[in-house]
């Protein structure tokens, strides 16, 4: 791994989730907490004009989409938050990867700012975030109108270069005063294609192997 020596700037540590925080992906486990495998097929399968040409095409944004109006769509924010609270539980107790939590804890004494930024949906991220001490979370959101979701995304699905974009866009939110990215060192990790920009755009990039 790269050299984690003092540096004058200020740190922060992006983290991706699934494969890099744990040791599984999470977020087909957390759709299949709204609903069946079965029932998630069938509503899928009504969608198979649009969702065979995104697997053709292996059009990841797409799919996500398509699955989320599959699985999401109708129901409460309300029941999305608490099942978001008791799967960021389970993840946390079950799933964690012990070698990048313990990166994660050096940056934290450290007094490094540490952030999740993951295509992972921010509805279990940011309980799971709380429950690690995690300052922030950048992750695909899920729509909402007077109280029910809509089965769309809020926003674009944060992989590949939208990472790096909303991660840019929360900076310039929080770390005003050093002007957002300028005068701020970023470590990043990450295990998979969706994360070769975040380690692209990262002064230093860790790619974190298989458990």
């Amino acid at each position: 791994m790269a050299d984690l020596a003092p540096d004058t700037r200020p740190t922060l540590a992006a983290f991706d989730v699934d494969g890099t925080i744990t040791e599984r992906d999470c977020v087909v486990p957390f759709m299949r907490r709204f609903s069946s495998a079965v029932a998630i097929g069938g509503r899928l399968g009504l969608q198979a004009h649009r969702l065979v040409p995104a697997t053709v095409r292996k059009d990841r944004d797409r799919i996500k989409e398509l699955a989320s109006a599959a699985v999401f769509r109708g129901r409460s924010e309300r029941e999305l938050r608490e099942q978001g609270a008791d799967f960021a539980q389970l993840v946390h107790d079950r799933w964690l990867r012990s070698d990048t939590i313990s990166r994660l804890r050096e940056h934290q004494r450290a007094g490094d700012m540490t952030v999740f930024v993951s295509a992972s949906y921010e509805a279990y991220l940011d309980p799971l975030a709380d429950l690690l001490g995690v300052d922030g979370v950048v992750a695909t959101r899920l729509a909402s109108s007077n109280g029910v979701l809509t089965g769309l995304l809020d926003g674009a699905n944060c992989r590949g270069a939208e990472k790096v974009r909303r991660l840019h866009a929360w900076l310039a939110q929080h770390r005003a005063d050093v002007g957002g990215r300028p005068g701020l060192r970023v470590v990043a990790y990450g295990d998979s294609p969706g994360d070769r920009e975040l380690l692209a755009d990262a002064d230093i990039a860790h790619w974190v192997r298989a458990a």
